[in-house]
């Protein structure tokens, strides 16, 4: 099985560390996980004394190193986008989830 490339996992990894302001870092983050050719993006926020956590997309790199963006329903099934971009690397899918014109990804 294929791995991820470096190159996109930093692509992801830099974006989710982009994504929320320094200052309320203490209270809300966005990270990320890999699990095959799956990056799970996921939003992790201050609750009593732990972290809360929701997922907002996932990242799946086909055999034929095309990237596709899934969005988690209520129940926390993965579910395909069928309006994103066909992308041979993330920064296009990363673009369409900060967009998120159907509401899917933040809600």
């Amino acid at each position: 099985m294929a791995v991820i490339p470096e190159l996109a996992l930093r692509q992801i990894e830099r974006w989710c560390a982009q994504h929320v302001p320094e200052h309320l870092k203490d209270q809300v983050r966005v990270e990320c996980r890999t699990r095959g050719r799956a990056v799970t993006i996921f939003e992790r926020r201050a609750a009593g004394d732990g972290w809360s956590e929701q997922k907002i997309a996932q990242l799946r790199l086909d055999d034929f190193g095309i990237w596709s963006v899934l969005w988690a329903d209520r129940n926390g099934q993965w579910l395909s986008y069928p309006d994103a971009p066909v992308a041979s690397t993330p920064p296009a899918l990363l673009a369409e989830i900060d967009r998120n014109p159907d509401g899917v990804f933040w809600g």
